[in-house]
């Protein structure tokens, strides 16, 4: 007796079900993620786990639920590290929002931010929140709630502010 079985999935279907069901189409542990421009590193994420979720349709993402590292160095070499618990990156706007234990440093402007939630804009390369925070520069702990920023964190915008700001006067 012979008996012949046939499996006939596509990978449309095969997508479909795995959007349906809310199950990423893959995942990784222990990422290290190195991003480069014209053989010039610009970005090495390093997580411990990645959810790709890139088969949604209207808005697929990329999650790291254990958190992520992501160093990012300018064309001097200098660089801005941001760590948090939690990120989920949306490839279609490119705006990541990071959150639980938020901190931006750049050690050579010796700035750190610290606040529960940030949103990214890479494309406009442009960080905010409306959430509490601190930022703490060469001269100054700040706190407020509300902050803008480039990603470098060397031109800000803050709103609610407390602290002392140390201001250089122009001449």
């Amino acid at each position: 007796v012979a008996m012949f079985f046939s499996c006939g999935n596509d990978i449309k279907e095969v997508q479909d079900f795995l959007a349906e069901k809310n199950l990423p189409i893959g995942a990784a542990k222990n990422v290290h993620l190195v991003h480069t421009d014209s053989g010039i590193v610009q970005t090495i994420l390093t997580a411990p786990v990645m959810h790709d979720f890139s088969n949604r349709e209207d808005h697929p993402y990329t999650l790291f639920p254990e958190g992520v590292k992501i160093v990012s160095f300018d064309k001097k070499g200098d660089s801005v590290i941001l760590t948090a618990g939690y990120s989920i990156s949306f490839a279609n706007t490119n705006i990541s929002e990071v959150r639980d234990s938020v901190k931006v440093i750049n050690p050579a402007e010796k700035t750190k931010l610290f606040t529960d939630q940030l949103f990214w804009d890479s494309n406009e390369h442009y960080i905010y929140t409306e959430k509490q925070f601190t930022l703490i520069t060469k001269f100054d702990t700040i706190h407020g709630q509300g902050f803008e920023s480039n990603e470098d964190l060397s031109r800000v915008n803050m709103k609610s502010i407390k602290g002392s700001v140390y201001v250089e006067e122009s001449q």
